[in-house]
């Protein structure tokens, strides 16, 4: 069995310490009594989980933000499945250029991309903020959507599909009941990461927003722009456990590290 060098083992647990600690301040904060954002927290309280729920811009942003990350996630898998299926089993010329250019958000800024949305939509077309945000973030949740869902479809025996249709069966029929089966962990992976993704969103919500339309995380950090009370913490805690809640479950159903695993296959 291969050992761990002690140098790589020392850099995963910086790396842990630096990603970790930080949520850990927040989640302390979260629940002090006291009237600033201050650690250690003064004594123990729950009064600003209370008011983080019955704040009335959280909870409209609260909304709008969920909106716009299931309407984002379900246009990105619609669009995403079929160009998957296109590039890996289908006769498209060129697949390498295609892939490339549905996985080219991830290494676009995403200050570039909303900066571009705005430039061409909002004020050329003269488009809606919500219609443009919805653009923008479908465009970025593709790489996700294609990545996941090839992996998942990677893992599948070709041969399957084949013998399906050997056997009489339509393309329609044994996409039905051989691919979709098959595919169907990654597209579930798939909608998950791209819900969070999208809900979590800042630099192109932040760039697109409108005073009808503000998404959680902008309605946030406008109001640690001027207020020092620990609401934010509070409510950074209740969407910390909804995350962790939300992975642990797609964890213990469908596996991550199976899906994932085939990424790099």
């Amino acid at each position: 069995m291969k050992r761990s060098s002690p140098i790589a083992v020392t850099l995963a647990f910086l790396g842990y310490v630096v990603m970790i600690v930080p949520i850990l301040f927040v989640v302390a904060t979260a629940f002090t009594d006291g009237d600033a954002l201050t650690f250690p927290p003064e004594g123990l309280s729950l009064r600003w989980f209370e008011a983080a729920i019955s704040y009335e811009p959280f909870t409209r942003a609260l909304v709008s933000s969920l909106q716009l990350a299931l309407i984002s996630t379900v246009l990105a898998l619609g669009i995403g499945i079929p160009a998957t299926l296109a590039i890996m089993r289908g006769r498209l010329p060129g697949k390498s250029v295609v892939e490339g250019l549905f996985l080219s958000p991830l290494i676009l800024p995403e200050l570039v991309v909303g900066l571009a949305l705005f430039q061409q939509f909002m004020i050329h077309l003269e488009m809606d903020n919500f219609r443009t945000l919805l653009i923008g973030h479908t465009a970025i949740l593709l790489p996700y959507t294609v990545r996941v869902t090839g992996a998942s479809l990677a893992l599948a025996d070709p041969a399957l599909e084949d013998a399906a249709r050997g056997l009489g069966a339509s393309a329609w029929r044994s996409f039905w009941t051989v691919t979709l089966p098959v595919l169907r962990p990654g597209i579930i992976s798939a909608a998950l990461l791209s819900f969070v993704t999208s809900f979590n969103n800042v630099p192109i919500s932040l760039l697109l927003q409108s005073r009808d339309f503000r998404t959680l995380p902008v309605t946030m950090l406008d109001y640690v722009q001027q207020n020092y009370t620990p609401i934010v913490a509070a409510m950074s805690t209740l969407l910390l456990a909804g995350t962790v809640v939300l992975a642990f479950a797609a964890e213990r159903i469908l596996g991550f590290a199976r899906i994932f695993g085939g990424i790099n296959r």
